[in-house]
């Protein structure tokens, strides 16, 4: 029976796999048309196994293709690379190359004419920098003269951009940047994207036609949104769904729900681990990403956005600005970045009075609710919600606190009456997106700043689409609100329900509080 596989490139025989059939034509085609070219993209994007696939394509017709990780010798002296390239060469080539230098190596394969060979250089950037430049310069001179030889095509494979791993190296030479772009012309590089939505359902069907076990539609959908079909990432959720609940005919939401809260808070993901160190140093701008509605653009020769859009963090969305790319990374982010140590919720924990906070009828009174945190916020202030580092400066953004201010204040109520809350795996900016589950009752709650009237009047609106597309009748539209600034009548302290904006003639109770702080002091 084969399995979800989520280590290393896929086999076909072992693992539910799907076979990217338009991605290996075009890759095809760029062979046939001898085309030096470069894969590049994050991990766990399949890229493995899609160029595993490209190769069986290619030996079937004719190419004898040299697939070669580099993985881990960015501090290994050249013979030790010359010693690893030399043996795989033989392994798949039966060419011998022992005992030449880089030079001469692709000296001899410019000799050689009466075969057709493909060179896959995998993990590219692991490379050591101090003989890098030398292997390029001779791929170059391979590239000039491959219709009289028998290199038809070299293919880079890394997950980042591999011009950069050359321009960003400081011991490169300035003539080794032109090279590589005259060598490997941008419009050569092959995109390896993330699955469709369509690829994560056949791939999941693979395992609902091979055992009969079935992953209800609901959870099909959250976990191609969660992970933004990474294709590690579905892979990982749908193996844990299947190992958890190996006996259940149906898997179901609620089962969704226990493994999606296992991965945000218990699972030891390698790949996060990875995403999570490079946002720590690039803090200021993953913040401002999750607590501002600031417009980014997405510009890649900005040093910041290069390192987390290379490693898979973020994305340029359809209006050429920044956005997140994966929500699960999102959420954990999200976590990761709270400072858990202020002890400030023991503080509200001993102030919330829940008699206060029912009717008789034992619904939900937001008012109370939100005006003893406004309470809370004038005795406190937002500052206690910023993290210092060792010198006692802040790490963090001061848009931060405000959101992380409500949110362990709703935290704390939710602990003192037994309630549940989960995030919503949404990639937008500038909010915050919490279900909570209150006696029975969901409220989706969102929690923004105010920066114009028109995002403000907006946001209730998606606000109003989100709880319809979610299935809740109620949000919370919480804006903070600086006190410098002359609002307009618009701008208050109302219910309302507001129709789906997409026309489907549902209406959505949305009620919105205000809480002002004090820009200008702070």
């Amino acid at each position: 029976m084969r399995k979800f596989n989520t280590s290393g490139p896929n086999i076909s025989a072992k693992h539910y796999t799907i076979e990217r059939t338009d991605l290996i034509k075009k890759g095809i085609d760029l062979v046939k048309d001898e085309r030096y070219f470069t894969i590049w993209a994050p991990r766990q994007t399949g890229k493995s196994t899609f160029f595993g696939q490209l190769t069986e394509k290619l030996k079937d017709q004719g190419y004898k293709v040299a697939p070669i990780n580099f993985e881990n010798y960015e501090n290994l002296p050249e013979r030790s690379f010359l010693k690893r390239f030399a043996l795989k060469l033989k392994e798949y080539w039966n060419e011998n190359f022992d005992r030449l230098n880089i030079g001469d190596i692709f000296l001899k394969i410019e000799n050689l004419s009466n075969q057709k060979y493909v060179l896959i250089i995998d993990e590219v950037e692991g490379i050591n920098q101090k003989y890098f430049g030398d292997f390029l310069h001779s791929i170059r001179n391979a590239y000039h003269s491959r219709e009289n030889h028998c290199l038809k095509s070299v293919i880079l494979v890394g997950v980042s951009n591999i011009v950069g791993v050359v321009s960003d190296n400081a011991s490169c030479s300035a003539t080794e940047i032109p090279i590589f772009r005259d060598t490997f012309n941008i419009a050569d590089n092959l995109n390896v994207p993330y699955f469709t939505d369509d690829e994560v359902f056949k791939l999941l069907g693979q395992h609902e036609s091979e055992t009969g076990q079935l992953f209800a539609d609901n959870v099909k959908h959250k976990i191609s949104n969660i992970t933004a079909n990474q294709p590690g990432l579905v892979n990982g959720f749908a193996k844990k769904l299947i190992e958890d609940y190996p006996d259940k005919e149906l898997i179901t939401y609620d089962d969704y729900l226990k493994v999606e809260d296992w991965y945000l808070t218990e699972a030891i993901d390698k790949n996060f681990s990875n995403i999570l160190n490079k946002a720590k140093k690039e803090r200021n701008l993953v913040e401002r990403l999750l607590f501002t509605e600031e417009k980014i653009p997405f510009k890649i020769d900005r040093d910041s956005i290069k390192l987390l859009h290379t490693n898979g963090l973020i994305k340029k969305d359809e209006n050429g600005y920044v956005s997140f790319w994966v929500p699960f990374y999102k959420k954990r982010l999200y976590d990761a970045f709270y400072p858990y140590s202020n002890g400030e919720k023991a503080s509200i924990l001993r102030s919330i009075v829940v008699s206060e906070l029912f009717d008789t009828h034992n619904n939900l009174n937001l008012n109370n609710l939100i005006t003893g945190y406004k309470n809370y916020v004038k005795r406190r202030g937002f500052n206690v919600f910023r993290e210092k580092d060792e010198k006692g400066n802040y790490q963090s953004i001061k848009e931060s606190a405000l959101i992380y201010s409500f949110e362990t204040y709703i935290q704390a109520f939710l602990q003192v009456i037994d309630g549940k809350s989960y995030r919503e795996a949404d990639t937008g900016l500038g909010k915050s997106d919490l279900i909570i589950n209150v006696k029975s009752t969901e409220y989706l709650l969102e929690s923004k700043i105010y920066y114009y009237e028109s995002l403000f009047l907006k946001g209730k609106k998606q606000l109003a689409y989100y709880c319809q597309s979610l299935g809740v009748s109620n949000g919370i539209y919480l804006v903070f609100c600086p006190n410098n600034v002359n609002y307009s009548q618009r701008v208050k302290e109302e219910i309302e329900s507001i129709e789906n904006p997409e026309g489907s003639g549902q209406f959505v109770q949305i009620s919105t509080y205000l809480i002002d702080f004090d820009e200008t002091k702070w």
